[in-house]
């Protein structure tokens, strides 16, 4: 059905510059339940929509039409409305049209009642937003019913090469998800669960046509916050759905391109996008839901490893903000930083600097191997290039896709800071894997400078030596309390780090922009140096 589904945005965008239908003028005399009654009948009686059905502004017309009967809903009350939604729930069986209206009326009920109006004010407003609450019991079902109904229809009449009438069906399932949309953002998350939305939902993210609207739903539901009373255990369940529903379609994404590959389908890489963004919000605001479930846990981080070492940059740079959350909420109180000043990231004003604190979450970091670490790091490493600095040298032929300014409008520091961040809270968590992991990369950038110092290598080594000032003052800062680790990491880190002042000691950079820039790179080895000097004269002193 690939082309078939109509372009929404266009045609919303066709409706703010076309005149009201004329059935408003007829809502200005609506002074009581039967003059409204009878305007909601010529609405959706079928000489109504015969006069909109086939007309070139069709959609629009729909449109305007259910935006008049909500208004009307609205300025009548909840028992005009209590009795309106048996009219609608029949006239909704009728066919894929009514159908369609039916859905788009649904839609524009909670946008009028739910976000601030002038004219809706007070008590009358909160016993409108009441009123359909209560009828959610009705509202949900029927929602689902018109997902079902439809989506199978739209798929018989696509294989009897029905095109008209597949527009049809196509139509009143976006119109469905739409409203479901509308809900999504306010009604109680385990009434959603309950009559099948997710599950709904869910099985439409494997639709292209239908993809991006259930995307939408799930970034709404992810976005919730989790209640305090009796219903948080329903929640925590619908949650857990949720988060099967995402893993389910990170995976398929991941194992179909992998994750080196480029991507070929533009409107795959956009699904994957959003959801990305969607296991982003949905981990770093309610992992806690899975926390108990080690299998689940260990699936959803290793997809978003998956997301994070992705070649298209896109897709690492969502995951970023979730690694930053999770490491930021192993770290005490006080330790872990933002460095998300002046960015306008949508994980930033959702306020993500780190994952919903709980005493479960404090075990999850530790489902992730070091082998996990040393990626993130090597990633992270990798990744610290701009795009317009490198032509092509990558370590091991690992190809990414960098940074740019077509891609990111904000400074490159921004998105820099926050990756220098990771390495330190990663150092902090890791120290020897940390090591292990700069001094590799450092070892073959250094040795093959001295073989060819090309512009591609020393923008390399510029920029690794703010990489390695994180790691060892992550390490040797006094934020970490070394004794804790067991007695074979700190010989280690010795013979690592010492290894790696004996390089740069052997370097022979006479040029002052060459020697300026050793200088650094010793000056990062300071709070090393400074450990194992006091730690020397420590033993000296006791002997």
């Amino acid at each position: 059905m690939v082309g078939i589904i109509y372009n929404k945005e266009e045609e919303e965008k066709k409706l703010k510059n076309n005149d009201c239908h004329s059935f408003s003028k007829e809502n200005e005399v609506c002074s009581n339940d039967d003059e409204a009654t009878l305007v909601v009948n010529n609405c959706c009686s079928h000489e109504g929509q015969s006069h909109i059905v086939n007309q070139p502004e069709e959609w629009v017309l729909k449109s305007q039409t259910a935006a008049l009967v909500a208004e009307v809903v609205r300025k009548q009350g909840v028992t005009f409305w209590q009795e309106l939604l048996p009219s609608l729930v029949s006239l909704s069986n009728k066919g894929p049209v009514e159908a369609e209206l039916v859905a788009m009326i649904l839609r524009w009920l909670p946008e009028d009642i739910t976000v601030h109006n002038e004219d809706l004010e007070g008590d009358r407003r909160r016993v409108l937003l009441r009123g359909l609450a209560e009828s959610l019991t009705e509202i949900l079902p029927l929602l689902y019913s018109l997902l079902e109904k439809h989506f199978g229809a739209a798929l018989n009449e696509y294989n009897r090469q029905q095109i008209e009438v597949t527009k049809k069906h196509t139509a009143a399932v976006t119109a469905a998800l739409n409203a479901v949309n509308a809900y999504a953002e306010w009604a109680p998350l385990p009434d959603i669960a309950r009559y099948r939305l997710i599950h709904g939902c869910g099985f439409l993210l494997s639709s292209p046509e239908f993809r991006f609207h259930a995307c939408e739903f799930f970034k709404l539901v992810s976005q919730r916050k989790r209640p305090h009373d009796a219903n948080a255990l329903e929640f925590d369940s619908a949650m857990v759905n949720i988060f099967q529903v995402l893993i389910h379609a990170s995976g398929e994404f991941l194992n179909k391109y992998g994750i080196s590959a480029v991507i070929v389908d533009e409107s795959d890489f956009e699904f994957a996008e959003r959801t990305c963004e969607n296991m982003v919000l949905l981990g770093s605001l309610h992992i806690q839901c899975i926390a108990g479930d080690r299998s689940m846990t260990s699936q959803f981080l290793e997809l978003m490893l998956r997301f994070f070492q992705h070649y298209k940059f896109a897709l690492h740079f969502q995951s970023l903000f979730f690694w930053l959350a999770l490491m930021r909420d192993q770290m005490p109180r006080g330790k872990a930083t933002l460095s998300t000043s002046g960015t306008d990231h949508a994980a930033d004003s959702l306020g993500l600097g780190s994952v919903q604190a709980n005493e479960e979450n404090k075990g999850l970091i530790n489902l992730a191997s070091d082998d996990t670490f040393s990626v993130i790091i090597e990633v992270s490493l990798h990744r610290l290039m701009k795009k317009s600095k490198v032509t092509g040298y990558i370590p091991k032929a690992v190809a990414l896709e960098l940074w740019t300014e077509e891609f990111d409008a904000s400074d490159f520091s921004h998105y820099r800071s926050r990756l220098l961040e990771l390495i330190r809270l990663v150092a902090s968590r890791k120290p020897l894997v940390a090591a292990v992991s700069v001094s590799q990369r450092l070892d073959i950038v250094l040795n093959s400078s001295q073989i060819s110092l090309t512009a591609e290598n020393l923008a390399l080594i510029e920029c690794m030596q703010p990489a390695l000032e994180a790691i060892v003052s992550a390490i040797f800062d006094g934020s970490i309390v070394l004794n804790h680790h067991d007695s074979r990491t700190m010989p280690r880190l010795h013979e690592i780090l010492e290894g790696l002042l004996q390089l740069l000691l052997s370097l022979k950079w006479t040029k002052p922009t060459l020697a300026e820039l050793l200088a650094h790179y010793l000056d990062a080895l300071g709070p090393y140096l400074k450990f194992f000097l006091t730690q020397q004269f420590l033993l000296l002193i006791n002997f």
